[in-house]
């Protein structure tokens, strides 16, 4: 059997395979909320066959974003905007959702990545961005506002409060975005944070506000619901954010029943060198499984099915994450099952597409046309 398709318990959810696809921004809401593209992005991905589709970054608060185009969950209107999405995507599909909650920090208010990804000053409609400290993401931009303790607080609360509109709708798991150099990877890193209060120094106050991020959000919704991170392994810079922090901050949440890591990595410095090529992050993955033995996601070219199956076969994490791939290959799961003699959930009225010979793609079901 292969063990890519293998069913995987994340605490109370079970997830039908090894396949997570992985959250990816679409810079297409309007003040926060979701749209007819949504519905039309996510009810394509949720028909793909995969274990698990995380949705897209979503802000907890405005200022927060990446974007103006961001999708948000931080009122009654963004929530039911996203509700409605919702509704009809599991009309048809029966797939685990979760949703990655996050904060951009000194990276918010840029332009969408078609029209540039420049800093959109609030002249131009963007607005103030804030950060551990006042260190900006490129030398040319404004320094962000350094957050105060009232910010930290207003921020703590957004996360629970989204956490709790997430849990409303009947979201699955949630995923903290805590990489690629947004909000709370900036606090974790020595290059993005210079603070010399309880929050910054030393990497126990580097790890407190994320780590009281998580608190929060595990206090506010059922235990049965999965709250898991997504992190950087490492910003790719000497002196930055490394595996060895980031061995001691998963360490840190297994303490605390973090259900899931999702690793990544960069995304803080525009100094990092990344030396792409095919499972460049895999080794991370494996390595923070090992120590700390938190279900593990790993991402980033992952292409093959062979190559999905070998990663979980070998243990080097527990779930694969495909982003651009599946964007590109939307039934990535239905192929992969066909090229390892596995099985995929496909609705209905596609049952007929499968080419011959490969009767198992669908499972069990046979369609017969008079």
């Amino acid at each position: 059997m292969s063990q890519l398709f293998k069913p995987y318990q994340l605490g109370q959810l079970t997830l039908p395979n090894r396949i997570v696809i992985a959250p990816m921004c679409q810079y297409s809401a309007i003040d926060g909320e979701a749209t007819d593209w949504h519905l039309l992005h996510l009810g394509n991905l949720a028909l793909s066959g995969a274990g698990l589709l995380i949705i897209e970054a979503t802000a907890v608060e405005p200022e927060g974003r990446i974007s103006p185009a961001d999708l948000g969950i931080w009122s009654d209107v963004t929530e039911a905007a996203l509700g409605k999405v919702l509704k009809v995507v599991r009309k048809y599909s029966d797939m685990p959702i979760a949703i990655q909650l996050g904060h951009a920090g000194r990276k918010a208010s840029t332009a969408v990545p078609w029209e540039g990804g420049q800093l959109v000053s609030p002249e131009q409609g963007g607005w103030p961005v804030v950060a551990p400290s006042a260190l900006s993401y490129l030398p040319e931009d404004p320094a962000p506002i350094e957050l105060n303790e009232a910010g930290l607080q207003r921020i703590l609360t957004a996360f629970v409060s989204a956490a709790q509109r997430a849990y409303r709708l009947g979201i699955d798991a949630i995923e903290i975005h805590a990489a690629h150099g947004y909000l709370l990877h900036e606090f974790l890193s020595p290059l993005s944070n210079s603070r010399t209060d309880s929050y910054g120094g030393s990497l126990e106050n580097r790890m407190r506000f994320p780590l009281a991020i998580f608190d929060a959000m595990r206090a506010a919704v059922p235990a049965e619901m999965p709250i898991g991170i997504r992190i950087s392994a490492t910003d790719w810079v000497d002196g930055g954010w490394d595996l060895e922090q980031s061995l001691v901050f998963a360490k840190a949440l297994k303490d605390r029943d973090c259900s899931f890591i999702h690793v990544s990595s960069g995304g803080l410095s525009p100094q990092q060198k990344i030396p792409l090529g095919p499972q460049y992050q895999v080794p991370f993955a494996k390595a923070i499984r090992s120590e700390t033995g938190l279900p593990t996601i790993t991402v980033g070219l992952i292409t093959e099915p062979e190559a999905a199956e070998a990663i979980i076969v070998e243990g080097q994490a527990d779930l694969v994450g495909l982003a651009r791939g599946i964007l590109y290959d939307p039934r990535w799961p239905w192929h992969a099952a066909a090229k390892l003699g596995a099985q995929v959930v496909a609705p209905p009225q596609y049952l007929r597409c499968q080419p011959r010979g490969l009767k198992l793609l669908f499972g069990d079901v046979e369609f017969r046309q008079r």
